[in-house]
């Protein structure tokens, strides 16, 4: 019972905070996600250092990188660094010139194994955080549309509350046993059922898309955060742990919370190019 009351507070206090700042403006949304994304890096470079990463491998090079690559996306995408948008990679190029230089020097057993590590992180973590700038800013880029951000949210908490709620009254059916046990395939269509709903919920409120775009949106959304769900729980089997940290009393990690925007932020910008 003790547990189910933290998980709640904790819970109400996440979600408020994540509404608060997307709705309070640009800049809030910035600094709010520049530091969860310094946040997972630093959560997943712990973890991969459990799997066997050498204890000299240094890791803060890597959680700013990855923070810069966000802050850079938010300039770019919201236009505020028109004046030097041509230079505001620069800085993420030469940290990537630098990761590899650096083990010329480190005299580490396995560099391999380093540069894997490092760039991992960029990849699965630092970039698809960093598209989160393009859902928030689409079309003409200069537009904030916390609208659009915040409805990205609401699918991925839609399918993970329907896709639990099916899955424990109904599920038989294994969607894949060897990496989470308990997730079923009615819990998956559950979780898009639900997904469908809100859809054609927002295409009422919210005529940014048409009701087509928005139910593909959601569609979208729901079976790409199911991998990002199946992926962070692979990792986690992976090197051998329940939570990927501690740090939110009664859900585990950042990464436990963030398991799915990191594959749906991707599939998400990859549709609203295509289709929104």
């Amino acid at each position: 019972m003790k547990n189910i009351v933290t998980r709640t507070i904790t819970g109400v206090c996440f979600v408020a905070l994540l509404i608060g700042c997307i709705l309070w403006g640009k800049q809030a949304f910035a600094v709010l996600f520049t530091v969860l994304t310094a946040l997972s890096l630093a959560e997943f470079y712990g973890l991969v250092d459990n799997a066997g990463g050498h204890p000299a491998f240094r890791h803060l090079p890597h959680i700013a990188g990855g923070a810069y690559l966000f802050a850079a996306f938010y300039y770019y995408c919201s236009g505020e660094a028109a004046p030097i948008v041509r230079f505001l990679f620069v800085p993420y190029i030469l940290y990537l010139l630098y990761t590899f230089a650096a083990q010329l020097y480190a005299r580490q057993p396995d560099p391999i194994r380093n540069w894997a590590y490092a760039l991992l992180g960029q990849l699965y973590i630092a970039l698809p955080f960093a598209l989160l700038n393009f859902i928030a800013f689409p079309g003409l880029y200069t537009i904030y549309m916390p609208s659009l951000l915040l409805a990205f949210f609401v699918f991925i908490w839609t399918n993970d509350t329907g896709a639990f709620l099916v899955g424990v009254t109904l599920g038989r059916h294994r969607l894949f046993e060897r990496v989470s046990p308990k997730k079923s395939w009615e819990g998956f269509f559950g979780g898009l059922f639900f997904c469908g709903i809100v859809a054609g919920l927002l295409a009422i409120v919210e005529p940014a898309l048409s009701w087509l775009q928005w139910v593909g949106l959601g569609v979208t959304v729901s079976v790409s955060a199911t991998f990002g769900d199946l992926c962070e729980s692979l990792l986690k089997r992976t090197v051998g742990v329940k939570d990927s940290g501690s740090s939110l009393p009664g859900h585990g990690g950042w990464l436990d919370r963030f398991d799915s925007v990191l594959f749906a932020a991707p599939a998400a910008y990859v549709y609203l190019q295509l289709f929104g």
